[in-house]
């Protein structure tokens, strides 16, 4: 039944995610005038168009999203593609619809879309596969990149710098963008060739690559609460003549690192409230001022 209610959930978001594309399009037909196919793309336009992508958020806006990026990332090879004017125009104005996507992973959507505007398929068709994929490729992204290889290579790098090394940040900037690069021109690659052919690939495997990506994440992001969140009460418990420490003789003895793992909890409790992350570093501060102050951290 869950997944059903989720199959359900991400046809309304992409419903909702179509309803927008179309109130901002300005395409006047949704044939091209030009039917036969385009120039090939060759891998120097393919990697153009992935160094392009960098820029996809450079004009983010609430109406649109990431239209503007999208759209410069797109625009020389659709320049060769499309000889005809009228045929760049419509399909420039059907790329400044709205698209959200998950700028890491967008290369292998924009590949794709590139090989079937070489085609030269049906502005619908396009706008479809835009709006369909835009969801798969966000929850893709957040599992592999936010939630398992960002905190991997933060917690390799933040290893190293505890220790005194000066390679910490560079060690995580190297790790972290080897995947990010090495991703963002490779699926461009990949998406250009393996065109429609890879729409049905993407959509079996779409759930299990994020569930598999959220686990390893959610495994990594546990063991880096235990390694850097450090919180310890120096209280002690009196009884008559005997002093237990609080922390050495009773909490550590029910489960090590219990008070690390209940801060991280209310921290996110207080997130999923609502409260922002700025706020939380505050109170953060504050409780570590205030616990030391009073001699209870």
């Amino acid at each position: 039944m869950a997944f059903n209610d989720s199959d359900a959930a991400l046809a309304a978001k992409a419903e909702q995610r179509m309803a927008q594309a179309l109130a901002t399009s300005t395409v006047e037909r949704d044939d091209y005038v030009d039917t036969q196919p385009g120039e090939p793309l060759t891998n120097r336009d393919i990697n153009r168009m992935a160094v392009r992508s960098l820029a996809l958020q450079a004009s983010f806006n609430y109406e649109r999203m990431q239209a503007g990026g999208w759209l410069y990332t797109l625009i020389p090879a659709l320049r060769k593609i499309h000889k005809n004017p009228e045929d760049l125009s419509n399909s420039m104005k059907m790329h400044l619809e709205f698209i959200n996507v998950h700028p890491f992973d967008v290369t292998f959507l924009s590949g794709l879309v590139l090989a079937m505007e070489q085609n030269k398929e049906k502005i619908s068709t396009i706008r479809a596969v835009k709006v369909a994929l835009m969801g798969p490729l966000g929850g893709i992204g957040d599992a592999m990149f936010w939630l398992t290889w960002l905190p991997i290579c933060a917690g390799i790098g933040a290893s190293l710098a505890l220790e005194g090394s000066l390679f910490g940040p560079i060690v995580f900037l190297l790790l972290f963008n080897a995947l990010h690069f090495g991703l963002r021109f490779g699926l461009a690659h990949y998406g250009y060739r393996a065109g429609l052919g890879a729409i049905s690939a993407l959509k079996s495997s779409t759930k299990k690559i994020s569930h598999a990506a959220s686990i390893v994440g959610m495994t990594v992001i546990g063991a880096l609460v235990a390694s850097y969140v450090r919180l310890s009460t120096p209280l002690e418990i009196h009884a008559g003549q005997a002093t237990i420490a609080l922390q050495e003789g009773v909490l550590d003895k029910l489960m090590p690192n219990l008070l690390p793992l209940a801060f991280t909890l209310i921290v996110y409790g207080l997130m999923k409230k609502g409260y922002s992350p700025v706020k939380l570093i505050g109170l953060t501060v504050l409780i570590g001022l205030v616990g030391k102050f009073f001699g209870l951290l």
